[in-house]
């Protein structure tokens, strides 16, 4: 998927709503666990349940990798099953020597066809631009994240007192553009998502920490969007948990839905 059609389905949806698919086979409900692959049968119904009020689905692959093989397997089928209209994101924190990222690329963008992956930059531009070469596909740089640990680096200052995930966000833009890379900016911090907006005016940003970590979706629309919205809200357990019985999928569509009306209202598109 380009840049152009995830903006066609943001318009046509109303919504930039990232569903997390951070499935715990633990946390599934009960009666899917007797089915052949539980995970995937989770995953197929909460796709069936939300995908008319979402833009995109954002595996985490550590889930899957837990799982061996089988996880692997569950994480390809539900690639498959998502439907071709939708942005999806393999959220797999990549990030090595030139020839391994591309071993990276080449499986996540052509063996199982994601549209994008999370790559983080600290081993610099080689360790980015294999992601980078790929048409019509994204790298998404973790850059400023929402977990408590981030401030150990992210907000560390060089001599010339720049905060390094700026220097990040400066210097990355030079290796790719806004057709092909895109921003992970917690929704937590809410306060630096202008100031990055600014470093950053027409890329997308991947947006997690709505929900259960307790971002405000208001705030984080008011002070990161763009012409184009330039936002992916990311909302995982809020929505895939929602119920843990037989209803669960009535309730993620609901609060699937819940967020996507909230989106309407604020979208400026």
């Amino acid at each position: 998927m380009n840049r152009a059609q995830l903006i066609a389905e943001i318009i046509r949806k109303r919504s930039y709503l990232c569903v997390g698919l951070d499935t715990d086979i633990s946390k599934i409900p009960d009666h899917l666990k007797s089915a052949s692959d539980p995970v995937f049968e989770f995953n197929k119904q909460i796709i069936d349940a939300t995908h008319e009020f979402a833009v995109a689905y954002k595996p985490n692959v550590a889930f899957y990798e837990a799982q061996g093989s089988r996880g692997w397997e569950s994480l390809q089928k539900t690639i498959d099953y998502i439907p071709k209209n939708l942005f999806t994101i393999a959220d797999a924190k990549r990030g090595d020597i030139g020839n391994t990222s591309t071993m990276y690329a080449k499986a996540f963008f052509e063996q199982m066809s994601f549209d994008s992956i999370t790559v983080a930059p600290y081993m610099g531009a080689d360790s980015v631009r294999p992601f980078l070469e790929f048409r019509d596909k994204f790298v998404i740089l973790l850059v400023h994240t929402s977990n408590p640990g981030s401030a150990d680096f992210q907000l560390t200052r060089s001599a010339e007192g720049k905060l390094l995930y700026e220097d990040v966000i400066r210097k990355s833009q030079q290796w790719g553009t806004p057709d092909n890379l895109m921003f992970v900016v917690g929704a937590t911090r809410a306060d630096k998502i202008a100031e990055i907006r600014k470093l950053a005016p027409d890329h997308f940003f991947l947006v997690p920490g709505i929900g259960a970590q307790g971002g405000d979706l208001a705030e984080v629309s008011r002070l990161g969007m763009n012409k184009d919205c330039g936002l992916l809200v990311n909302s995982a357990r809020s929505i895939i948990y929602a119920s843990s019985g037989k209803d669960f999928m009535q309730a993620a569509a609901r609060e699937a839905k819940h967020l996507r009306d909230e989106m309407s209202e604020l979208l400026t598109l």
